[in-house]
């Protein structure tokens, strides 16, 4: 392990404002949003998708890394370069989504456990040799009727921690993703209490496998109500039980905390995340980035519809998205930005 060098990917995977764009959906969830839209599912229509992200004119201003997945980072333009090659070109670091899902937990309904362990060092020095720089592992917290029970928590956090430290053995900085999903009737506070209860567990279990905390990057929910919740709270009471939370549980020594987007609307997701940096960002021992996956595709996705007449419209709306997250990490976004977009496409 290379501490200094895990540093410095983790820094630069954030630097100038920028964030990550999550782009490492699995076979079947990107089938799931082409079927939606009517687009056929397929290995070519995907790659055709992936390639009109990476090839986005001046992504590489506001992204810092894109997540793939193991389909993608094998995958090569129409001409045959490779994906990896365009990302490198670009001045991108590349990553990889290394679980390999959330599975139903044993004997604890409506609870996930993510499995992926096995065989990891092999594929870690598989994608190290690619030429992936990070990686990313998603755990899976559901609030509901007596859940989460302290065992998921764990068994989760623990998970976790072992793929962190297999990780930085293998020189790839680890994304860990303890997600605390937003479907439910939950209130913002009980969000927050979980939230809070999750991380410190993630984090003790970090210790215990001896993670280095400067050469990781924490990949949270921001602190909402469930999607279910009658009362759903302002940008401003968001912003602040979501850092109070930080504060309260993630060491000062992380390299940067940069959310998942876990359902949010595109718009609510930059605005929230813009509040957080223009009210705390001097205050705050770690940048506050994002990574997005379906804040930022999705209004693309929904253009280009399959179709190459659509694609550099779709292109236009990727960087919107990406720039209005560069933007909001800066503390600098509002409406206006989107009022300006909207206005230029009519």
């Amino acid at each position: 392990m290379h501490t200094t060098g895990l540093m410095d990917t983790a820094q630069s995977m954030l630097a100038a404002d920028k964030g990550l764009l999550a782009m490492d959906e699995s076979t079947g969830t990107c089938n799931k949003r082409f079927a939606a839209l009517g687009i056929p599912q397929n290995e070519d229509t995907r790659r055709a998708y992936r390639e009109l992200i990476l090839t986005t004119p001046d992504l590489s201003t506001c992204i810092g890394g894109l997540i793939l997945y193991d389909e993608t980072i094998r995958q090569k333009k129409e001409d045959g370069t490779p994906f990896l090659q365009i990302i490198k070109d670009a001045g991108i670091i590349p990553g990889i989504k290394v679980d390999t899902g959330a599975k139903d937990m044993p004997f604890f309904p409506g609870e996930k456990i993510t499995e992926g362990l096995d065989g990891l060092r092999e594929r870690l020095a598989e994608y190290n040799r690619m030429g992936a720089r990070f990686c990313k592992w998603r755990a899976v917290i559901s609030i509901g009727d007596n859940i989460p029970h302290r065992a998921c928590i764990e068994a989760n956090a623990q998970a976790l921690a072992r793929y962190a430290a297999l990780c930085q053995e293998a020189d790839l900085v680890p994304v860990v993703e303890p997600e605390v999903v937003m479907s439910g009737e939950h209130t913002l506070q009980k969000c927050a209490d979980v939230t809070e209860e999750v991380l410190h567990i993630v984090f003790e279990q970090l210790y215990l496998q001896r993670v280095v905390l400067e050469g990781m990057i924490l990949k949270p929910n921001m602190v909402l109500a469930g999607l279910s919740s009658s009362e759903q709270k302002s940008l401003e009471d968001v912003a602040s039980a979501t850092v109070q939370c930080l504060l309260h549980s993630v060491p000062a020594a992380v390299a940067g905390i940069a959310f998942l987007s876990g359902g949010q609307s595109a718009e609510l997701a930059s605005a929230r995340l813009n509040t957080m940096n223009s009210v705390y960002k001097s205050k705050l021992p770690w940048p506050l980035a994002f990574s997005f996956a379906r804040a930022i595709q999705q209004p693309a996705l929904e253009i280009w519809q399959g179709k190459k007449s659509n694609v550099v419209a779709a292109q236009e709306a990727l960087y919107h998205r990406a720039l209005c997250n560069q933007t909001a990490r800066r503390g600098h976004y509002d409406a206006k930005m989107e009022a300006q977009y909207a206005g230029k496409n009519t």
